[in-house]
């Protein structure tokens, strides 16, 4: 049996951005007894903090679960790694810090499907309310918030090319991405503070730390939740190798991301009857969307050599580079220590089809084989290209009943004909803006994936050789009314009071860019929903339906 622990009246489970965020808000009010549970440990680790660091934070399973997908038909049998944040701050710890919000269409989409309150003209006003800019409070930004946002700490002349190349193709150079349309080319803004990696925990928990009515719990792995009459009102986990219960008297809220959440609500039974049953896991409440509806960017990464042109290849490959770098970032916070995985985005359209930009750039001055090994002895960048919108759907199943087992992920990359024609496109045009004006100085020679592949079926052969995910899993718990949607657009799971979801994975489709703050929008807006009162009753009638 689970040993008791004491009640709380808000329990949420898992402290990446949102469950941070959420901690914050309902915890401001000092009569709520707030629980926040996280899987892995404090974000004391010191390559947390420094930028460049990421490149020691994925992978390690200090910080990251070190996911693996199945073997993708999509990708010629390959199986990707799949980081997700295993710290507090969750993702915002071990990410690119971009801040990206993506296009205004993206929230009228979700609003147009029957999200109720989930427009552009809604959602705006929660990413200010969070947001600290650099620039001052404006029509679209507010300085107010405790999510830092400023610009990157240095520019690279192949950057600039590749900026001025891209504007000589079509493509404008725009300075901010986040006022509802971000087609154009510029140097991202990112989560930072001078120089520093500014992640969720230091934005949200850190400030409030001394809140007695707050408790914060790291490296307890929550199992499942508990429904007492079909309520839901305790959650199981397992603290200091022991089963610990911890009930919840108002809600509890599942903040586990994308592949954690689908988990928590498979293991207690709350899913497909078709993954449960085979796993020997009483189906308590059907809702066959659990899981499903897996959306990810798929990135392509294109890799020019250069001549006449000095990269981070050059620079940290010998010692006195590096000591450079070192002797940099101790001086002022600045220099390639500094550096987001990606300095300069760009936007774009694969095609005159397209109403809007469907391609997002992540352009470096770097180049490697692959995540986790060594950069190229040769200068070259790399112009990174995802397909904003990707056609393909994939699933995020629990692998038995044990939380300690991997999970089953399997995007289905490429499996839809759109997306490898959009892929086809990308190519096309990263060829289009490398060939212009801007970069000739440079002599760039594509080494990846290689001109010589032209024909449509052998960009297609390319994608599925070169591409893998760039971290953004969503829509594992979609947001919806239909039989197949988990929660509706008060973040409510159909049919079982008690529970909300507030995650990337209640997206019911992806954002058209990086997912990070997203996410905690959808966290602002479940705040906002649980503390208003006129919030409604959390199992309305018409939810039944989903019922068994």
């Amino acid at each position: 049996m689970p040993i008791a622990a004491a009640e709380y009246d808000y329990v949420v489970v898992g402290a990446g951005p949102a469950g941070c965020l959420l901690a914050n808000r309902l915890s401001a009010n000092p009569s709520h007894r707030v629980l926040l549970l996280e899987a892995g440990g404090r974000d004391n680790y010191p390559w947390i903090h420094i930028p460049v660091g990421y490149l020691f934070c994925i992978g390690n399973p200090r910080t990251d679960w070190c996911f693996k997908t199945e073997a993708q038909e999509g990708l010629q049998g390959r199986a990707l790694s799949y980081p997700r944040g295993k710290v507090l701050g969750g993702c915002s710890s071990i990410n690119g810090m971009i801040y990206m919000r993506g296009q205004a269409q993206d929230y009228d989409g979700w609003a147009a499907a029957g999200n109720d309150g989930w427009a552009w003209k809604d959602v705006l006003p929660l990413f200010k309310q969070s947001e600290n800019h650099f620039a001052g409070s404006s029509e679209f930004h507010n300085d107010g918030g405790e999510w830092r946002v400023e610009q990157q700490r240095l520019h690279w002349p192949i950057l600039d090319a590749f900026r001025d190349a891209a504007a000589q193709s079509g493509i404008a150079t725009i300075s901010d991405f986040n006022q509802g349309d971000n087609e154009g080319c510029g140097y991202f803004q990112v989560n930072q503070k001078a120089g520093v990696r500014w992640n969720a925990a230091k934005a949200f928990l850190k400030p409030i730390r001394q809140r007695p009515n707050l408790t914060v719990l790291t490296e307890v792995e929550v199992d499942r939740v508990v429904l007492e009459n079909g309520r839901a009102s305790a959650v199981i986990g397992r603290q200091n190798g022991q089963q610990v219960r911890w009930k919840a008297r108002k809600e509890i809220v599942l903040c586990a991301g994308s592949v954690g959440s689908p988990g928590i609500l498979q293991r207690s039974g709350i899913g497909p009857a078709s993954v449960l049953k085979p796993l020997g896991i009483d189906v308590l409440h059907e809702l066959p969307g659990v899981g499903g509806n897996l959306q990810d960017h798929l990135q392509l990464r294109l890799i020019y050599k250069l001549e006449n042109a000095r990269t981070l290849n050059q620079i940290a490959g010998t010692v006195w580079g590096k000591m450079g770098m070192g002797l940099r970032y101790l001086y002022d916070r600045s220099g390639p220590l500094s550096m987001a995985p990606s300095q300069l985005g760009a936007f774009a359209r694969s095609g005159p089809e397209q109403t809007s930009a469907n391609l997002e750039y992540h352009v470096q001055p770097l180049s490697l084989e692959r995540f986790g090994e060594p950069l190229h002895g040769f200068p070259a960048f790399t112009a990174s290209v995802c397909d904003l919108r990707p056609q393909s759907r994939g699933r995020i199943d629990i692998r038995s009943a044990n939380p300690a087992d991997a999970p089953l992920i399997r995007p289905n990359y490429l499996s839809h004909p759109k997306d490898l024609r959009v892929a086809a496109d990308a190519i096309r045009l990263t060829r289009r803006i490398v060939a212009a004006p801007a970069l000739s100085q440079f002599k760039p020679v594509e080494y990846l994936p290689g001109d010589a592949l032209q024909t449509e079926e052998q960009l297609h052969e390319a994608a599925a050789r070169i591409g893998t995910t760039i971290f953004h899993p969503v829509g594992t718990c979609r947001m919806g009314s239909d039989k197949d949607a988990v929660v509706d657009a008060q973040l409510c799971v159909h049919g079982v009071p008690g529970l909300r979801i507030a995650d990337a994975s209640v997206m019911p489709r992806i954002t058209s860019g990086n997912t990070c703050s997203p996410t905690l929008m959808i966290a602002e807006k479940a705040a906002q929903l649980i503390l208003s009162p006129n919030t409604r009753s959390l199992a309305p009638e018409k939810e039944l339906v989903h019922a068994i």
